[in-house]
């Protein structure tokens, strides 16, 4: 078992060349061409001026062993150093206030790309891979990412200050440069042989703190359960496992880095030691001056350190670039549902056509089999069966949330593959088993599907839902927030507000996943209301898990296996005798009059024989 073992890789994830990152990367540059022209002169103006600064002092310590007596040298030397420090400063504050604005840009953008490329996948995607851990690619990748992006400019400005002091020794003393330049290879060198393993470890580092976002986000997102069966502690000791292989990855981390600064500053003290026996020796024969011998001390430093940020930037820069690999990858991930054309959709008809369709969510999990079903224009069909009949299946795939394997799905005689996804889906209600409510108030999630739609229309539409009653029962009626998730509402509100979304969107297709939760008979004949009025006005398929809502309908499809099995009106089916028949005495027969009648009957003849 390895120090990784359990950080698998998501299946979308793929490695990019650093020159093919770099290229992307860059892409996200160019509208800010002027920013950072403003930013490389000021970093060529910092760089010199730091440069500088050393060979004036060095000259200065020239004159001063030349002539004692100079009374403006100390004076000018001082002056020299007070505006050194306050161009310095006055620069710095430029540069960064306007590589912040640059920085602070291309990461909303990166963010808003990797969001949207999100959002684009179907839900086969969001099935296969967790959610918390594509937050981590959206939020903690694309800010590793700026930080190192802060860093190259940082080092670049490093880099041209070494240069210019390195051409400036080259006047001075050949040879004493030759000596200097002999450890640089030696530096580029170190830093080839940690990129590897730089890149290796900081992918695995974005991994597990992937893995710790989505511990805590599925802790947070079911605390309610945990805590009904008094869970806490389990999962606060799952979370404890992932921080702590998140230290121990971490850790390798750091040990792997780490390596780098000991390694070169070894290097550093070498080279300086080197050069300060060799400097000394035409010092004493007056080969060069004690004011270049300075300099060349002095500037040991200043040549050193952007070497060893170098090399340690390297290890950083390979974090970046995995940052962005990962990022990168998010938004290149290929979607499962693709269309073949984009075609605009008008009004739609209704009309629902499935041929010979082969439907799959994994190979090992066959849902449909060359199936076939008609639905007519406005007509309203039940699908009912057992779990893993298939029900949802068909809904989801009328969606376009998945893709089938083969056959067709026709609207309207079109091809589905072939409509414009986004005005199609405007003409789709859906409602699912467990409706969900963003925060927010009420009048905000139905307004979410007519974002135009006055609190008015809302009120008069849901007058038409028992009168209204609904509404009134809220606190502050359509001011009323919903709170999280829509936790402050009951399941038979929640259903409410989700039918009243689908209602004012008008839809041509209505999709509805009844709820099987208990609902009191009040909320339960309003939501029936509210479901016949969509009925009545477009193409509708109920997985139904009411007797009320099966009744209503045109027709009935029993499905079993992925298969039509019966289909007609309720009481054809319980005339046949069929599987129908048994799915009504095990599900629908305690919600019926005459069920609940015969319960009452039976316990009065109990009290009467106990009596």
């Amino acid at each position: 078992m390895g120090f990784f073992h359990g950080l698998d890789k998501e299946a979308y994830d793929r490695q990019y060349s650093d020159k093919v990152l770099t290229q992307r990367i860059l892409a996200y540059f160019k509208p800010y061409r002027n920013p950072i022209a403003l930013i490389v002169t000021l970093t060529l103006g910092g760089a010199g001026l730091s440069a500088i600064q050393p060979v004036v002092i060095a000259w200065g310590l020239d004159q001063l062993i030349a002539n004692v007596d100079a009374p403006f040298l100390v004076t000018g030397l001082v002056l020299f150093m007070l505006i050194y420090g306050v161009l310095n400063w006055a620069g710095n504050w430029w540069r960064r206030r306007t590589l912040a604005r640059i920085i602070g840009g291309i990461m909303a953008e990166l963010r808003e790309d990797a969001f949207n490329a999100a959002m684009r996948h179907d839900l086969s995607f969001f099935d296969e891979f967790h959610s918390g851990r594509i937050i981590s690619r959206i939020t903690s990748d694309t800010e590793e990412f700026a930080q190192v992006v802060q860093l190259v400019t940082e080092v670049i400005g490093q880099t041209i200050q070494a240069v210019i002091l390195l051409i400036y020794l080259f006047t001075i003393s050949w040879r004493l440069t030759l000596l200097v330049l002999i450890f640089a290879p030696l530096v580029v060198l170190l830093a080839m042989v940690f990129r590897k393993l730089a890149r290796k470890v900081t992918r695995e580092g974005f991994r597990v703190m992937a893995e710790v976002n989505a511990a805590i986000q599925e802790a947070v997102t079911g605390i309610s359960i945990a805590k009904n069966f008094r869970q806490e502690s389990a999962i606060y000791d799952h979370f404890c496992d992932v921080n702590q292989e998140s230290y121990l990855v971490n850790l390798q981390r750091g040990y792997a880095l780490s390596i780098t600064f000991p390694t070169l500053n070894a290097l550093n003290g070498a080279g300086t030691a080197m050069l300060t026996y060799f400097g000394a020796l035409p010092v004493r024969d007056g080969t060069i001056s004690a004011g270049d011998w300075y300099l060349f001390i002095s500037s040991l430093d200043r040549f050193w350190f952007p070497l060893i940020n170098i090399s340690a930037f390297w290890s950083q820069f390979q974090g970046g670039l995995s940052s962005a690999e990962r990022v990168f990858a998010l938004i290149d991930a290929e979607p499962t549902v693709r269309q073949r054309a984009s075609e605009p959709v008008e009004r739609l008809e209704g009309a629902i056509t499935f041929s010979n369709v082969d439907f799959r969510y994994t190979e090992q999990e066959q849902v449909l089999e060359n199936f076939s079903l008609d639905i007519a224009p406005g007509e309203s069909v039940a699908l009912v069966g057992h779990t893993g009949a298939g029900k949802s299946s068909l809904a989801r795939l009328i969606a376009r949330f998945y893709e089938f394997q083969s056959g067709e799905i026709r609207i309207d005689g079109r091809d589905i593959r072939a409509l414009d996804l986004h005005s199609y889906r405007r003409q789709l209600g859906l409602v699912s088993q467990m409706p969900f409510l963003f925060s927010g108030t009420v009048a905000d999630n139905i307004r979410y599907g007519r974002p135009g739609i006055t609190d008015a229309d809302i009120e008069a539409i849901a007058d038409q839902i028992g009168e209204g009653d609904w509404l009134r029962t809220l606190p502050e009626g359509l001011a009323t927030d919903v709170g999280e998730r829509g936790s402050r509402l009951s399941m038979g509100q929640r259903q409410l507000v989700a039918l009243m979304r689908v209602l004012v969107q008008e839809p041509a297709i209505f999709v509805l996943d009844e709820a099987t939760a208990s609902i009191d008979p009040f909320t339960e004949t309003q939501i029936q209301e509210a479901t016949e009025l969509i009925l009545a006005r477009s193409t509708s398929i109920l997985i139904a898990h009411r007797l009320s809502t099966i009744r209503a309908v045109d027709r009935i499809i029993v499905l079993q296996a992925g298969r039509i099995i019966e289909e007609g009106n309720h009481d054809a089916l319980m005339a046949q005798g069929g599987h129908y028949a048994e799915l009504y005495n095990t599900y629908f027969r305690h919600q019926s009059l005459a069920y609940v009648e015969e319960v009452g009957q039976r316990k009065a003849r109990i009290a009467q024989e106990v009596a």
